[in-house]
């Protein structure tokens, strides 16, 4: 049975919570000018599954949904912040799922980054930098897949990070140095993050 034959009174609620998220990620997708043909065919594709799920915005959406993350760098961006994800068992960035308090998925990205970083100042820039779609492996219950929305931060190398309960670790990792197990996924986001912040 199809997913729309079994929509219930519950996925409308939940898309009726989160329908603040849906019009801004929609508007900012929209407004957004991909940087290479890869990047503007997942925007696109993004802006499809939105138009199919109006619940996607929502951890309690479709299995697919929506996410925002943030990457920390220093000044000079030769250094990052990452966090040793507890259930991923990785290194990545900050992020996570929307929820129904963020006025925007720069907000909720903001958000992210503050509790997992324990840096409260973290203020990422305005720009989206980087989309990836991407399935998800470990312990994630329901969730099979991860539209994320990524955005960047710069942060004074003296702030001390904390580490959460959603996360194993949070340190700094140079630049040319990336942990091995997501160095090219990481690699490609700090490039995308050096373009779009300058630096």
């Amino acid at each position: 049975m199809s997913r729309d034959v079994r929509a219930s009174v519950g996925d409308a609620d939940v898309a009726g919570a989160f329908a603040h998220l849906l019009a801004d990620a929609r508007s900012t997708l929209e407004g957004w000018q991909a940087p290479d043909g890869h990047q503007e065919r997942l925007r696109l594709s993004y802006l499809e599954h939105l138009q199919a799920h109006p619940d996607a915005v929502a951890k309690a959406g479709p299995p697919a949904h929506l996410t925002a993350s943030c990457l920390v760098l220093s000044p000079g961006a030769d250094e990052v912040l990452l966090t040793h994800h507890r259930r991923a068992r990785s290194w990545f960035q900050f992020g996570g799922h929307l929820e129904v308090g963020d006025g925007s998925l720069h907000a909720a990205a903001t958000r992210e980054a503050r509790e997992e970083s324990g840096i409260g100042s973290v203020r990422p820039a305005p720009p989206v930098v980087q989309l990836d779609r991407h399935p998800l492996q470990g312990d994630f219950g329901r969730c099979r897949e991860h539209l994320d929305v990524r955005f960047a931060a710069v942060v004074e190398r003296d702030a001390v990070p904390q580490t959460s309960r959603e996360s194993l670790e949070v340190a700094w990792w140079p630049a040319d140095r990336l942990p091995e197990s997501t160095r090219t996924e990481l690699g490609a986001l700090l490039a995308a993050a050096r373009r779009a912040l300058s630096l």
